[in-house]
């Protein structure tokens, strides 16, 4: 069986360097421990470096007379106080540079959690929140592991090699400079062009666990859709498919990663055998001492052991570098809706609301509406209706500034909402979603969400006003009932009524009601308009309505069709045009007469 999904856009070209100059005023920002930690690194690399120079003399001590047995004594001390010294800084430079690593860590988080609050609903109207969860681990973990390697295996490896590098050139022959440097750089260029041809398994890896990832979370998340269809077969299979593909991307790269570390050893191993070859010859014609061959033993373990682990460290930078490219490209969204230079924040006196020439489109070939002008005056209530695709909803996230419009401007008292601040613009706004979508958290804890520091008195207000306090009273944890994910727990008109308990809460200038009972029974119904004639009284008030029954009291109605204002008056002058709202109420009035006659024939 074959499923289709939606794919990611291929690996391009990246920025590797570009990306790493955005990181690094991260790290910078504690150039002090930086530094220190640098200078401790420096220092435990010169104390390695040493215990070679210090085994060299030992040895060539003790190959002359025993009278001399007392200066090889000085010198094992000097050797193990070497030893000491370079794992007592190398600890220092771990502790050093452990807050720069994690505040770091921290603080990108922070700044790619804002960076997703702040990207427009239209983002996270296409995103899958399954793939943005694994990328952001993987690249907000990437930088981690950047700075991982960096300060602990690249710096001290390059460190090291210059320092072994300076011992070679100073004390022995050009041709085991020579030697040493061929192998490095053919191991270094081996390293480079395999790693980077087998990129392109790990690329495929990401893309294809991040696809799972999404596939697994959609899945719970639709838990009860899942379950509706019988398809917990289907989700498996998606599931598994897309693993297999993983698991196929995953073979090949370790495959060519056991082709990439024996090329590496086949290397150093080469390199190495020739270089003692040099020494012992230099011990056999008497240029050397016994001491010399060790030296250079040593220095040539010390110098490739490290080097093994950075093209072991290569590959896994690169990866790094991979997700870290994701999670700037996260960071690289354009927010779309920003505040303009000096922006003001909104003052409310009237709360008088104007639509003036609105044009919109989602995009440049579908105009969703058509110069659409409107009022709705202080404390009044006023409501949108029209059928589905109308651009009923679209005003309200014109309103909230969810989108800005394309023509013609929304002006609260006045002012147009794209000069005030966004913190300013919703703090006077409430709003009543049609699909109320709450916290995993306690009933107490999304009702207070509008009002963080509100009292257990203020809530239970609210939640009066929202005629829901009665029914929390009667649960066994009460206010503290954990209303699940997604508010799964609570019934549609509880979580609706939940939602007003909110808007009351926060106390706003304007409400919002869009589609708030569209999809509820009669008896939740008249509860939620009940609610809604408190929260609404003096407040001004937008009602996009898909029922009618819940808006025959505002005091202007509009109806919409296809972006366009075709009729507006109140529910008695509407109903006398004998047009497209007539015929709306005309149709539901004969619904909820069979809805009432189904009823009675089930009880």
């Amino acid at each position: 069986m074959q499923f289709r999904s939606r794919t990611e856009e291929p690996h391009k070209q990246r920025t590797d360097f570009k990306n790493l100059l955005k990181m690094f005023p991260y790290i910078w920002a504690y150039r002090w421990r930086v530094l220190i930690a640098l200078a401790c690194l420096v220092i435990a690399k010169v104390a390695t470096v040493a215990v070679p120079l210090i085994l060299k003399r030992i040895v060539d001590s003790l190959d002359v007379e025993a009278s001399l047995l007392l200066l090889p004594l000085g010198l094992l001390l000097a050797y193990g106080a070497l030893r000491l010294t370079t794992a007592l800084f190398n600890e220092l430079r771990d502790v050093l540079f452990a807050r720069v690593r994690y505040r770091a860590i921290q603080k990108l988080s922070t700044r790619v959690l804002e960076h997703l609050h702040n990207l427009p609903l239209r983002f996270h109207l296409e995103r899958q929140t399954g793939s943005i969860t694994r990328d952001l681990e993987r690249g907000t973990q990437s930088l981690s592991s950047i700075i991982n390697y960096m300060v602990f295996i690249i710096v001290p490896t390059f460190v090291e090699l210059g320092l072994v590098a300076a011992i070679l050139l100073s004390a022995y022959a050009l041709k085991f400079s020579v030697a040493t440097l061929i192998t490095i750089v053919l191991y270094i260029g081996f390293t480079l062009l395999v790693t980077n041809w087998r990129m392109k398994y790990r690329h495929e890896m990401n893309r294809l666990d991040s696809q799972a990832n999404s596939i697994a979370v959609d899945s719970l998340l639709n838990y009860e859709t899942v379950k509706y269809f019988n398809n917990e077969r289907y989700e498996l299979s998606r599931y598994g498919e897309t693993l297999s593909q993983w698991e196929n991307a995953a073979v090949k790269s370790i495959t060519t990663m056991s082709m990439l570390n024996f090329g590496q050893a086949f290397i150093i191993a080469i390199g190495v055998t020739i270089i003692m070859i040099f020494a012992a010859g230099g011990v056999a014609d008497e240029s050397m001492t016994l001491g010399d061959l060790v030296l250079v033993n040593a220095l040539m373990l010390q110098l490739f052991v490290p080097l093994n682990t950075l093209g072991i460290v290569y590959r896994q930078i690169t990866y790094s570098l991979a997700d870290m490219d994701m999670l700037v490209k996260l960071l690289q969204q354009d927010t779309e809706i920003n505040d303009v230079q000096n922006a003001g924040s909104l003052s409310v006196s009237a709360a008088n609301i104007e639509f003036e020439n609105v044009s919109f489109s989602y995009n440049e070939d579908r105009e969703i509406l058509h110069d659409v002008s409107m009022m709705i005056p202080s404390g009044h209530k006023v409501a949108v209706v029209g059928a589905s695709g109308a651009g009923k909803s679209t005003i309200a996230r014109l309103l909230f500034r969810f989108y800005d419009v394309t023509e013609g401007a929304v002006r609260i008292d006045g002012q147009d909402v794209r000069e005030c601040t966004q913190q300013s613009l919703h703090e006077n706004i409430a709003v009543v979603p049609q699909d109320t979508v709450l916290f995993n958290e306690s009933i107490y804890f999304n009702i207070q969400y509008a009002k963080p520091d509100a009292t257990k008195a203020e809530i239970e207000q609210a939640a009066r006003l929202a005629n829901i306090h009665d029914f929390i009273e009667q649960l066994p944890q009460q206010y503290e009932t954990i209303v699940g994910e997604r508010g799964l727990k609570l019934s549609g008109g509880e979580k609706q009524r939940i939602a007003i308990a909110r808007a009351v809460l926060k106390n706003p200038r304007i409400v919002i009601f869009d589609e708030a009972t569209s999809s509820l029974d009669s008896q939740s119904e008249s509860m939620i308009l009940n609610a809604m004639q408190e929260v609404t009284q003096g407040v001004t008030t937008l009602v996009i309505a898909h029922r009618l029954s819940t808006i025959v009291d505002a005091d202007s109605i509009y109806v919409f069709d296809h972006g366009h204002i075709i009729e507006s008056g109140n529910h008695r002058e509407l109903l006398a045009l004998k047009g497209t709202y007539a015929n709306m109420w005309a149709l539901q009035q004969e619904e909820r007469v069979a809805e009432k006659v189904i009823e009675k024939t089930i009880q």
